[in-house]
Parts: C-alpha cells; structure tokens; sequence
C-alpha cells in the first residue's frame, strides 16, 4: 500500500498474535493484488452493546484507484461463530479478498455483462388458443406454444407485456419461457 493501513482496536485488548494476524492478511492482499493504496481496519470487542450479543465486528476499508473501494463490515447478528475473534478478522479478510477480486476483475475489463431478458407485447392469439405471435422490441414477430407459458395459458391475453428467451426455430424465431409481467413491472 502507499499509505499504512491503520489498524484500531475498540474494547479489545491488541495480541502481538492478533496484530501479526492482521499484519499477515494485509500482506497477503497486496502481494495477491498490489494496488490498494490505504487501507483502514477496526477490530470492535463485544464492548457493552447489547445488539452485538458478545459477538467481535471486523470492519475493512481498502481504497484502489480510480476512486474504487473495498468495504467489508457489516457481522450478522445472529451468527455465534463471531464471538471468537479469530473467526471474525480472518472472515473479514476472506470478504474483503472476495470483494478485491471481483474490483480487479472490473478494473481489468474481465466481467461478463448480461443482458436482461427481451420483453414484447402479445399480438395475437390462435382462436384454439394453442399458440400465438409476440412483437420484440424490435417490431419482428415472434411465434410462442402456449405451452411455453411460465404460468399458463390462462393468464395471457393479447396486449399483455412479455418477457421471453428467443430461439430458432424450423419455421423462424419463436420464443420460449414466456413469462407475463405485472402491471406495475419496471421493465419498459
């Protein structure tokens, strides 16, 4: 790091075996990935806090460039596992290397962007009302088995909102897991 990472310690007593503990995660963090620039840990003891339940809060702050971070906090309440402070900083470490990888790999460019799910609007309906037509996004039709209805066919109506998983098939596109959208969807 450019700057030392400053390490607090509230209502717990700071081990030569605790400091090289913390010492020991830091280092492997930037030996993994060197470009954190300052870092900030707290150790919290149960203190006398009755919310905590007895139980040790590790909170981590790295700061990358590009005005990124990493923040690990939050203990959940409920986990008793926490009230050993070992467990505590060394799953605090492990959220934070968690977190640091998934920064990088953004940094890097390596993440896969997905793409939400294609939405139209029924058009017709077969009066057997066995299959029918959508309207994509773009303007093309689309064919769909009522059979392919997440929820049957009972609740699709021509004019309702779709979304659907498009596919070849023989005779063109047709479209497959379709499910209707709510009213108050904030799909557009």
């Amino acid at each position: 790091m450019q700057t030392p990472a400053q390490i607090e310690f509230e209502h717990v007593t700071p081990s030569p075996k605790l400091q090289a503990a913390i010492e020991g995660h830091i280092a492997e963090l930037e030996k993994r990935y060197g470009r954190a620039t300052a870092g900030r840990i707290i150790v919290r003891g149960p203190g006398d806090r009755h919310k905590t339940g007895g139980q040790y809060q590790v909170s981590i702050r790295l700061v990358l460039p590009e005005g990124r971070e990493v923040n690990v906090g939050r203990t959940p309440m409920e986990d008793e596992r926490y009230a050993d402070l070992t467990f505590a900083v060394d799953d605090a470490f492990k959220r934070a290397r968690r977190q640091l990888q998934d920064q990088v790999r953004v940094m890097h460019g390596q993440t896969k962007l997905h793409e939400g799910e294609p939405v139209g609007t029924v058009v017709r309906i077969d009066p057997s009302g066995e299959f029918g037509f959508l309207e994509g996004g773009d303007g093309q039709e689309i064919y769909f088995n009522c059979n392919s209805v997440v929820e049957g066919r009972a609740n699709i109506a021509v004019g309702s909102r779709v979304s659907f998983v498009e596919e070849a098939g023989e005779k063109g596109p047709q479209a497959s897991t379709v499910k209707v959208l709510s009213k108050h969807s904030l799909r557009t």
